[in-house]
């Protein structure tokens, strides 16, 4: 009788499980969406017996647009870090829930009351050697000198921390006097090269510019070099004053399974699903019990283990400022 009981319980949580409402995850596509795919969506269907819909390109317009219509459709969007703080100020997300989320365990710079780290990563100089002659670059500096590396260089398009920080680096700002960031002589110095610059706006983007030798030297997100090697493609990477940003989990003020969404998000940041993308993708984990999972030749490729010479960008900072720096952004880029 007893167990009869026990698995006519068990029955009834599979039937609940497997009836429960699909939730919907926004990423930005490509292979990160992928292997954040694998290694956090598929464990929590599994678990729960919730479907996850795949859905995106992360679009902040059309986020904005939802939650003020009250029409919201996606329940988890990764967005950026310094995206995140700013649109939790402007009330357009859900506060999460820590007692499902354990804060605790994530680290401390990629956690607020309204977003916590899906991974972070470092923008770093990368050079295609079979498209270069003679030296290799090995500084941020290089970026700028067309004479010793002539050639198209590759930046990402869209206003974000990184390459004005590179810019300013690259004119002998030092790091410790990076912010608040000097936008005339940042703009002063992208000036130089803006003529030999193409611009990618994705990350399969910038790793088609590389390997076609279209740009064979340029500033790229670390996840998206790591890629290419693994395909067999000789890549350079300099690490020297890589500057660290993040990506983080959010819920849109209204989403129609919030309570699926939490613990998506404690699936996704839990130390196994962190340690699993981390391995997929070539980027940091931002669970603290992440890397003990890891092999440590691995490890070693990942931006937490590049910090001699390594910048965290300011998000807060970024956040404060976005909307000005990023005006000023579109309209240089348009001259």
């Amino acid at each position: 009788m007893t167990t009869r009981l026990i698995l006519g319980a068990a029955a009834l949580f599979a039937a609940s499980a497997a009836s429960a409402d699909p939730m919907v995850f926004a990423s930005w596509g490509g292979t990160t969406q992928d292997a954040q795919a694998e290694a956090w969506a598929a464990p929590f269907s599994e678990e729960t017996g919730t479907q996850v819909i795949q859905d995106g390109p992360t679009d902040y317009g059309k986020l904005t647009a939802m939650v003020e219509a009250g029409a919201v459709n996606w329940d988890v969007v990764d967005v950026e870090y310094d995206f995140a703080l700013k649109a939790a100020e402007e009330g357009l997300l859900e506060p999460l829930d820590f007692d499902i989320i354990d804060r605790e365990k994530l680290d401390p710079r990629f956690v607020s009351d309204h977003a916590v780290g899906s991974f972070y990563y470092a923008f770093v100089l990368g050079y295609n050697p079979m498209h270069l002659t003679g030296e290799t670059p090995d500084s941020l500096s290089d970026l700028f000198d067309t004479e010793t590396f002539p050639g198209k260089r590759t930046f990402y398009k869209w206003s974000a921390p990184g390459v004005i920080e590179a810019a300013l680096l690259a004119d002998r700002v030092a790091a410790e006097d990076l912010y608040p960031l000097d936008l005339d002589r940042a703009f002063a110095k992208l000036d130089t090269i803006k003529d030999d610059i193409i611009w990618w706006s994705s990350g399969a983007q910038s790793q088609q510019l590389l390997a076609s030798g279209e740009a064979p030297i340029g500033f790229f997100w670390n996840g998206r070099l790591a890629a290419l090697e693994q395909d067999g493609m000789p890549v350079g990477i300099v690490w020297d004053q890589n500057i660290t940003a993040a990506d983080a989990l959010v819920v849109p003020r209204g989403a129609p399974n919030r309570e699926a969404a939490m613990r998506f998000i404690a699936e996704a940041t839990s130390a196994e699903g962190q340690a699993k993308f981390a391995t997929e993708t070539g980027y940091a984990p931002i669970n603290l019990g992440s890397p003990e999972l890891m092999e440590e030749d691995l490890r070693a490729t990942l931006p937490d283990s590049q910090t001699a010479t390594q910048i965290n960008a300011d998000l807060a900072y970024w956040a404060e400022h976005r909307d000005e720096i990023g005006s000023r952004w579109y309209a240089w880029q348009a001259e």
